[in-house]
C-alpha cells in the first residue's frame, strides 16, 4: 500500500469510528470485516483511475435487515473525497433505468425488448463518469426484470466503475422464486465471481437501538389503530379536503391534501393501478404521508402486498414521515413462510414506525 493508500485508508477508519461516536454506538465485531474492507477501497480510489491497470474490485455487503448495510456505505462515501461518486437506491434507479432504455428502444425501433445497446446509453446517462457507484437495497424478485438486472450487472461490471452493493440476500439468494431462480443464476455466479462478498450477518439489530437527537423525516412516523390519530398530532379528514392528486400520468383520489401531507386510504393507493413512480412523485411533493384503512397483508391482494412493500421502501428512503392506520400490516403472516421473507425488509423498515410519532403537521 503506498503512502497516499495508506493515509486514506487509516482516515476512512478513523471517520467511521467518529461517525459510530456521534450516532452514540461502538462498532459492532460483525461490522469491523466491511469496515476494513471499505476503508481498504477507499484506500484503493486515493489514486486516479488512470495509474491503476485495473479498477479496485467491487463489493457485495449482504445481511439480515437492520445490521446497518445502509449506514456503512452512506458513511463510505460521506468520507470520500472525490467527487465521482454516486449513491443509488433501487427503486429509484431502476425507474430512470426503464424510463432511459424505452427512450433508446424506441429511438431506435427496437421490438420492445431489452436492447443492450439501449441499456448501456442508459447507464451512461444516468452515471456520467462516476468512478465509484453505491447501489442500496438490491434485490431481485421481480421475473420480469430478471434480463434488464442481468444486462445491468455485466454493463456494470464491465466497465471502469466500482460497484458497491447491499443487499438483504446473499448472492445465491437472489430471486428466490423457485420457478424463475434458474433465470438469475448466471447474474449470481457472475456476482460471485466479480465482487468481494462480505456477509454483514451479527447479532445487533441496530433497529432497537436508541434513536439520535434530532431524527427526522421517516423516523418520525407512526402505526396507529383508528381513533388514534390525535396521538401523531392529526385531525380525520373532513369531506372538503378530498381531492385528487396530480400525477405523472393519471390523478389518485386523496381523502386529504393538506401543506405539506397527503392523506390516501389503503384501497386507492395499494390496491389501485398504482406503480413505484407514484410513490416516487408524492415523496417529491410531500414531506408527509397518512395511509389509513391498512388491513393485515395475509388479507390483501398479491399485487397490494407488493405496492405496500414498495410505498414503504420509498418513504424511508426519500424521508417521508409514513403514518399507518389500521391492522398491523405484518399480523399473521406465516412464520418461514415465503411472504414472511420476502417482507423482511418491510418489516425491518416498519419496526422504526412503532411508537406514535411527534405532531405531524395537521
Amino acid at each position: 500500500m503506498t503512502d497516499r493508500a495508506g493515509k486514506q485508508y487509516e482516515s476512512m477508519r478513523a471517520h467511521f469510528l467518529r461517525a459510530a461516536e456521534q450516532r452514540g454506538f461502538t462498532l459492532d465485531p460483525a461490522q469491523e470485516a466491511p469496515v476494513e474492507r471499505l476503508s481498504r477501497l477507499a484506500g484503493e480510489l486515493a489514486h486516479p483511475a488512470w495509474r491503476l491497470r485495473r479498477p479496485p474490485r467491487h463489493l457485495y455487503l449482504w445481511g439480515p435487515v437492520g445490521r446497518g448495510k445502509s449506514w456503512l456505505v452512506d458513511t463510505f462515501l460521506d468520507g470520500l473525497a472525490t467527487p465521482r461518486k454516486r449513491r443509488l437506491h433501487f427503486h429509484d434507479f431502476f425507474r430512470r433505468l426503464h424510463e432511459g432504455v424505452a427512450h433508446h428502444a424506441d429511438s431506435h425501433h427496437t421490438d420492445g425488448h431489452h436492447d443492450g445497446t439501449a441499456v448501456d446509453r442508459a447507464v451512461d446517462e444516468l452515471l456520467g463518469d462516476c468512478r465509484i457507484l453505491v447501489f442500496d437495497e438490491f434485490h431481485a424478485h421481480d421475473a420480469g426484470d430478471a434480463m434488464l438486472v442481468a444486462r445491468l450487472f455485466h454493463t456494470l461490471l464491465d466497465r471502469r466503475i466500482t460497484l458497491v452493493t447491499t443487499s438483504n440476500y446473499p448472492p445465491a439468494g437472489l430471486m428466490p422464486d423457485p420457478l424463475y431462480h434458474h433465470l438469475f443464476e448466471p447474474t449470481i455466479r457472475l456476482i460471485e465471481e466479480r465482487m468481494d462478498v462480505v456477509d454483514v450477518s451479527g447479532p445487533v439489530d441496530f433497529r432497537r437501538q436508541p434513536r439520535p437527537e434530532g431524527t427526522h423525516g421517516f423516523a418520525l412516523g407512526a402505526r396507529l389503530h383508528p381513533g388514534d390519530e390525535s396521538a401523531a398530532g392529526l385531525t380525520p379528514p373532513r369531506p372538503e379536503e378530498a381531492g385528487p392528486v396530480a400525477l405523472p400520468h393519471h390523478e389518485l383520489p386523496a381523502r386529504a391534501v393538506r401543506d405539506g401531507l397527503v392523506w390516501f386510504g389503503f384501497a386507492e393507493l395499494c390496491e389501485g393501478r398504482t406503480a413505484v413512480p407514484d410513490y416516487l412523485a408524492l415523496a417529491d411533493r410531500f414531506p408527509a404521508l397518512v395511509l389509513d384503512g391498512v388491513p393485515p397483508l395475509t388479507e390483501a391482494s398479491p399485487d397490494a402486498r407488493q405496492r405496500f412493500a414498495n410505498l414503504v421502501d420509498v418513504c424511508c428512503d426519500r424521508d417521508v414521515r409514513l403514518v399507518l392506520i389500521g391492522a398491523d400490516p405484518l399480523a399473521g403472516l406465516p412464520a418461514g413462510s415465503t411472504l414472511q421473507r420476502d417482507l423482511d425488509r418491510t418489516a425491518s423498515r416498519l419496526a422504526l414506525l412503532r411508537q406514535p410519532a411527534a405532531e405531524v403537521t395537521p
